[in-house]
């Protein structure tokens, strides 16, 4: 009685309601939880997100808008993993938006997605394997310092920073990148099948593209911002519903003291992460 009474009122959107789409933003460094001076990306932060812009009433796509420059690969392959099987579970098709970069793990995110888009001047790409440290034992020798390691198991101080580089934990390092690089390909080659227009010597290089040229490599499938691709696809009354996070009042507006953030015995190992990260970032110019 109540729908027939809606039906002969014409009520607008009872007939037809307005088909909604999910947006789940991925920015930030790829690694561990975040903090209140790191916002990253991990495994065990977005799983209960992922699953919400899965569940939500009436979703008929969701849209995932990307802005990382990459991190670590195991926590970029689980994330990308959790995505591919909801949407596979739920049926629902996942579209990419890459913003300022998606590179390296970041690209690796945006292959979770059925279709790539990303604006003219995106960064995409750097799919490749990197490590960096620094060398510290000139430094201690200079100041008389003595550096003392005891350990069970020869290669437990493989790639210390404050030994002499050995020459066999540099190859021991690179079959492992070597391993990482290879299900990098592995993945992309799947998720991207059909769609690369250039040699593999060249796609995974670790080198980086605009937008306009990673389209002509096959990376991504077209250009375009996701409010207006995804208008296109699902009409202008196609409504948008943000995926965030549950927190308390107090964790959002205090960060650090709402219990996101480091612990003072731990501000020095947050500040040189800060710095690392800002070295991620700076190398794609941003």
């Amino acid at each position: 009685m109540i729908r027939t009474l809606l039906e002969k009122l014409r009520v607008p959107g009872f007939r037809n309601p307005r088909p909604v789409v999910s947006v789940l933003r991925l920015s930030g460094v790829i690694g561990r939880s975040s903090s209140g001076f790191r916002p990253g990306l991990n495994s065990a932060d977005l799983v209960q997100l992922i699953e919400r812009a899965f569940s939500m009433k009436g979703v008929k796509a969701v849209a995932l808008s990307i802005n990382s420059p990459g991190g670590a690969p195991a926590q970029s392959s689980l994330i990308q993993k959790r995505i591919r099987a909801l949407a596979v579970e739920k049926k629902i098709p996942v579209i990419a938006f890459a913003e300022d970069v998606a590179a390296s793990g970041g690209y690796w995110l945006a292959c979770s997605a059925d279709e790539i888009y990303a604006d003219d001047t995106s960064v995409i790409g750097s799919l490749g394997v990197v490590s960096a440290g620094f060398g510290f034992h000139e430094l201690l020798a200079r100041y008389g310092v003595e550096r003392r390691v005891h350990t069970a198991g020869e290669k437990k101080a493989m790639l210390d920073p404050f030994l002499p580089e050995n020459p066999n934990d540099v190859e021991t390092l690179k079959a492992l990148q070597r391993d990482v690089h290879d299900a990098f390909k592995e993945m992309v080659r799947d998720r991207r099948a059909g769609k690369l227009k250039a040699e593999e010597d060249e796609l995974f290089s670790g080198e980086f593209w605009t937008g306009r040229r990673a389209l002509a490599l096959g990376l991504i499938d077209g250009i375009g911002e996701l409010t207006a691709v995804m208008q296109e696809r699902y009409g202008e009354r196609v409504r948008f519903r943000p995926v965030t996070g549950r927190q308390s009042i107090l964790r959002r507006r205090l960060g650090i003291l709402g219990g996101t953030g480091p612990n003072i015995g731990g501000l020095a190992d947050e500040l040189i992460g800060v710095v690392e990260e800002r070295a991620l970032w700076s190398r794609f110019g941003l």
